[in-house]
């Protein structure tokens, strides 16, 4: 029986996962809505956006390196 605490060690590229893609949805439309491209470009809405676009780049990065870690 195999035991379920223990770590897969494949992973799959980062591209290959739906949290590349989530995240980077994420990203760009924080980035549009910073940018004032959407939206009514008020300042409270480019600041809306600019912490959407830099939270979802950092949970990204600690998805990937939490599975990095645990696949090593």
């Amino acid at each position: 029986m195999p035991d379920d605490t223990t770590p897969p060690t494949d992973t799959k590229p980062g591209i290959a996962t739906s949290e590349f893609w989530l995240s980077l949805v994420a990203v760009i439309l924080g980035a549009l809505a910073a940018s004032g491209l959407i939206a009514d470009g008020s300042t409270a809405m480019r600041v809306v956006g600019l912490a959407i676009t830099v939270l979802a780049a950092l949970g990204y990065t600690g998805s990937r390196t939490s599975v990095k870690k645990a696949a090593s």
